[in-house]
This record gives C-alpha cells, structure tokens and sequence, in this order.
C-alpha cells in the first residue's frame, strides 16, 4: 500500500507522486468527459453509467482494493485526493465513485471471504459492475438497530423481505451489500450482510428519488420480495452486520468529508477568480473588504477541514482506531461547505443565483454532506461518546 508517510509517527503534508499524477488525470478527464455533459445530466437526473466504465479503466472505481484483485492499491490519502477531485468538477459524480469504493466495495473487501472478493472484487474494481450498499430503511435513517427488513434462513438459503431506500444506485447496481435483521428488533447483533446480485429473483429497483441536488447520482429503493440468497452469499458471520455496517461507516465518513471538501473548494476557486474579474465601482470586487475578508474565511476554514480528513486517513491507512477523527472530519468538513458554497453564491450575486455558473450547483448540492452517511447531528453523537466514554 502506498502512503505518503516519510516516518511512521508523522503526516506529510506535501501530496505525494501518486496523488499528484492521479489529480491530474481527473482534471484532464473532468474537462474532456464530465463538464460539457454534467449540467444535462443534473436536468434530466441521468445517472451516466458508462462514464464510471470509463473512470473504472483508470483505476478510480477501485482506489482501496489491493493489485491482487484488480485494483489500484492505493491509501486513504490517493482516495481522498480522487474524491476532491472528481467533486471540485461534478460533485454527484464523486458521490457515486465514494459511495461505490467505500461502500459496497469497502465492505466486501474488508468482510468478504477469499472466495467473495475473488468473485466479486475484480469487477467493481474495473468498473465492469457498479455497487449498492443497503442499510436505510423508510423508517429508520439513523435508527438502523429497528430496520424491519428480514432474512429468515430456509435450509441453505435465506429468505429476505423489506425494502431500503435512499440507496445510492439502488436500481442501476449490479450488486449489492445488504444488511437485514435475522434476529431480535434492537439487538446489534441480531443484523447479517448479505452480498446480493442484480437479477436474484425478488430483487428489485424501487421509486428513484427526485432530488435538489446530487442529481446525476441515482438514489433510489431496493426491494426484497421473497428473495432467496444463499448462505455462501453471507458477509463474514451471522449476526455481524450492523457491526460491520458501523466500521464500514468511520471509512465512509472520509469519503463524505473528502466529497465535501470537493466541493468547498470548487466553490472558493470559482469565487476567488470571479471576484478578480467582476468590477463595481471601477475596481475588482476583491478590492473590496467584504469580498476578501469572505475568501480569508472560506480558505482558512478549508485547510482546517484537510487536516482533519488527512489525520483520519493517516489513522485508517495504518489500520489504527479513527472513529472520533473520522466523525470530526466529516462533520466540519460538511458543514463548512455550506458555508462556503452559500458564501460564493454571494459574491457572485445575481449570478450566483443562475445556472451559467458552477456555483449554483454547488449550492444544491453541498446540502447533502450534512445529512448522508450520518448526519450532523449523529457524528456530533459520535463524537460526544468518544470524548465521555
């Protein structure tokens, strides 16, 4: 694995080769494949499913899994830099690429069998298959020990009936990571993850989420009717999953946070450049101390969220307890994204306020951030807990 660690104790604040070539190569890709589409795509909620083939073939849909499996093999720092990336150009394309790493991928790479991630892995890696991960019920967002979707074991088989929603590609995944109830309501280990295929009988795509934002990323339902899975198809042991659910969670807070950053710096760059051309009253609006205490503000408060994403990073490439970190890096960093998206539909004033600039969809779309895969207020729980326990 490749970090960017010159002794094991410290952080290097510097991006490495790795990080830099991969920057880079999503610049070139976001200009040429994703800009002259990504306003059609957020009109029309298309979720462009040959575009993750294409960002798979440059090794972006399997940053974390090992060469072994097809992957790139790269750390938590190359990740973050792909999110941010891909999020400074089209934030709902950093959200699927996040949501399929950390999520469905993460979790069979990190619980799978060798037999599963030999199966499966591969395929995700190349962006061959696109994934789904599901733990949201209608009634349960944060509430996940009371989810009502059950497995009943039948022989070698297990039965599963219920429905998850606001999934990320829960009807255009080729597979998914299930987690449902095969014990007690309540009971965190009464919970199993199940790997389950796109075309298993009973398995069906539900109503796809017309949404404010993150629109060219498809959220939708994931129903189960009667749906048979066989026990091979099990994630780790029985009664595992929402534990597993729970770590799979402290990465994927990075993601959220990296996806954040993305975006907050997209919006400080757009802003940044549009106040050194926009004139009132014969000069720059940058000239103007409104204007460039807000910039102050918005690039302090983004280099604070980058230190806290990369502590977490640093902590989770080296396999170490990052609970706490990642929770504080997701929650700050969100939340200081909307501010710094409200901040540059501000400065860009009227302008702001229409689609001829990035701003506006930032605008939409940083909302998010502060609500999936945990909201604000449970990595505040997070965090509280960690600090009292």
């Amino acid at each position: 694995m490749n970090t960017v660690l010159e002794a094991p104790e410290g952080i290097a604040f510097q991006e490495n080769e790795n990080q830099k070539m991969i920057a880079q190569m999503i610049k070139d890709f976001g200009e040429k494949e994703i800009k002259p589409h990504m306003m059609d795509w957020d009109e029309s909620q298309e979720f462009p499913m040959q575009l993750f083939h294409k960002l798979g073939e440059l090794g972006l849909m399997g940053v974390l899994v090992p060469q072994e499996y097809g992957g790139s093999g790269f750390g938590y720092h190359e990740y973050v830099t792909a999110i941010v990336e891909l999020s400074k150009v089209d934030s709902s394309i950093g959200l699927s690429m996040a949501a399929h790493n950390s999520l469905c991928t993460g979790h069979i790479l990190q619980f799978g069998n060798e037999e599963q991630k030999q199966k499966y892995l591969p395929k995700l890696a190349s962006g061959e298959w696109i994934g789904a991960w599901g733990l949201t019920e209608p009634n349960t967002g944060s509430d996940a020990g009371n989810m009502r979707t059950v497995a009943e074991a039948d022989g070698d088989y297990y039965v599963l009936n219920g429905a998850k929603n606001f999934i990320t590609h829960g009807k255009s995944g080729h597979v998914a990571v299930v987690i449902a109830r095969t014990g007690k309501v309540g009971d965190s280990r009464g919970m199993t993850a199940f790997v389950v295929e796109r075309g298993t009988p009973g398995f069906s795509g539900g109503r796809k989420e017309n949404k404010l934002g993150m629109r060219a990323s498809e959220t939708a339902e994931m129903i189960f009717e009667n749906c048979r899975v066989h026990k091979s198809q099990v994630l780790g042991e029985v009664g595992e999953g929402f534990i597993q659910s729970m770590k799979i969670l402290d990465g994927g807070r990075i993601s959220i946070a990296a996806l954040s950053l993305g975006i907050a710096v997209g919006s400080f760059e757009a802003a940044l450049q549009y106040s050194k051309e926009r004139e009132q009253f014969n000069q720059p609006i940058s000239k103007f101390q409104a204007i460039a205490f807000k910039l102050a503000d918005m690039a302090t408060k983004i280099e604070a969220a980058k230190l806290l994403i990369m502590q977490a990073s640093e902590l989770k490439n080296h396999g170490k307890p990052m609970t706490k970190e990642s929770a504080m890096a997701k929650y700050y960093a969100s939340e200081i994204a909307v501010e710094a998206a409200n901040e540059a539909v501000q400065i860009f004033g009227g302008y702001g306020f229409t689609k001829d600039y990035p701003v506006e969809k930032f605008y939409r779309d940083v909302k998010l951030c502060t609500i999936g895969e945990g909201t604000s207020e449970i990595q505040k729980l997070v965090i509280s807990r960690d600090l009292l326990k």
